[in-house]
C-alpha cells in the first residue's frame, strides 16, 4: 500500500468514463489504498466533458481535479503498464502542494 495520506482532506474529482480501461486501473488503486474520490462522467455531464476539455486541451480520461483548482492525469500513456502509481502520487503531492 502506498502512503498517501497528504490527500486527507482533499477534494478529488475524478473525471471517468465506465468503458474506461485506464479508469478501472485508477479506480482500483484508488480503492486499494483507500483513496476518497468522487466521480464526474463525461458521457452523463456534458458541461463536464467541456471543462475537461477547455481546462486539460484533453478529452481523455481519468483526470482527477484536486480541489477543483489543479488537474492530474490519472493514466501515463507512455508507460506500457499505462499506470504507475510512484508517479501519480508525485503528480498528487505537486497538485496538494506537498
Amino acid at each position: 500500500m502506498t502512503d498517501v495520506s497528504f490527500l486527507a482532506g482533499h477534494d478529488l474529482a475524478v473525471y471517468s468514463e465506465h468503458t474506461c480501461p485506464d479508469c478501472k486501473r485508477f479506480e482500483h488503486w484508488a480503492k486499494q489504498n483507500g483513496v476518497k474520490t468522487r466521480t464526474i462522467l463525461i458521457s452523463e455531464d456534458s458541461a463536464a466533458a467541456e471543462k475537461l476539455e477547455r481546462e486539460t486541451g484533453k478529452m481523455a480520461v481519468p483526470f482527477i481535479l484536486v480541489d477543483g483548482q489543479r488537474w492530474v492525469r490519472g493514466y501515463h500513456k507512455e508507460l506500457p503498464s499505462r499506470f504507475s502509481a510512484e508517479l501519480l502520487v508525485s503528480e498528487l503531492k505537486a497538485a496538494v502542494g506537498g
